[in-house]
């Protein structure tokens, strides 16, 4: 054991579920919420097996609701004296498009992608900056690049990046350290949550005049997905930031994510950004 506390939002399935695993392997003492704390029997269960379970806690969280992110903060700091990093994972996806959708459905992903980051973020940087610790943000290259029929989810995102790109260099001023991560495709439960139904037919009834350009995506992401990274190497590359001595401001989990990033991302892990701007605040 290191000694050190992390807090890891959305555990109960899929990346969460294998960093809150990852982080214990390494000697980290976790917390691992989650909305629902019901669904925890897949995430204990696990860590038994992997002979971590005395180093993982379940508590609830909602990141949608500021007190009960606040509950959960101030809970884990009053129950174990610090926290050293929080890791942003909990997010929902969704597919649709403006026409069909209306604005409500962008504001409700809105809610849990980003706002739910800043909830816990805020909530957590004091307690981060007395133990000179991080935040990790899992966005996804959806953060970099928007994608077809992901116009809400991807919005969300790329404010997510934004925020992050841009509280970095703050953070660092009081010893903060602030990483984005960006997987590409991952073979989780997310796909199942992200809106398409069993029967596709349905999703493309409901798209009207767009159910053409709806079909031809959906056949493009099922061979996306075919080849999708599995959540535990994927949760590896979210371990590897969270105990690398000098992360990268971004750090992309594949080769598939480095190279789908490439063409928007000249400066694929944010030095150069962070160069720019650091001086400012110095």
């Amino acid at each position: 054991m290191n000694g050190k506390i992390v807090l890891i939002t959305g555990t109960s399935t899929g990346m969460g579920l294998e960093t809150a695993l990852g982080a214990a392997n390494a000697g980290w003492r976790v917390v691992a919420t989650m909305r629902d704390v019901a669904k925890a029997d897949r995430l204990r269960k696990a860590a038994e097996s992997a002979g971590v379970g005395e180093l993982i806690e379940v508590r609830p969280l909602d990141v949608t609701d500021p007190a009960s992110v606040a509950e959960c903060v101030n809970g884990v700091v009053a129950d174990h004296g610090a926290l050293h990093a929080l890791i942003n994972n909990a997010g929902s996806g969704h597919v649709g498009t403006l026409e069909t959708d209306g604005v409500d459905v962008a504001r409700r992903v809105m809610e849990v992608n980003f706002f739910g980051v800043l909830n816990a973020t805020a909530a957590a940087l004091p307690h981060l900056r007395a133990t000179g610790g991080r935040v990790l943000t899992v966005s996804s290259v959806g953060g970099v690049i928007g994608q077809p029929f992901n116009e809400a989810y991807c919005a969300a995102k790329f404010a997510v990046e934004g925020y992050m790109e841009a509280l970095a260099p703050v953070a660092a001023t009081v010893g903060v350290g602030v990483i984005i991560v960006e997987p590409a495709a991952v073979a989780s439960e997310f796909v199942a949550n992200v809106g398409i139904p069993a029967d596709q037919k349905e999703l493309t009834d409901r798209m009207g005049p767009y159910a053409p350009a709806a079909q031809a995506y959906l056949t493009r992401t099922a061979g996306a997905f075919a080849n999708a990274q599995s959540a535990a190497d994927a949760a590896a590359a979210v371990v590897a930031a969270l105990t690398a001595e000098r992360p990268a401001l971004r750090v992309q989990t594949s080769d598939a994510a480095r190279a789908f990033v490439a063409p928007k991302l000249a400066d694929a892990d944010g030095s150069a950004v962070f160069a720019l701007t650091s001086p400012w605040v110095a």
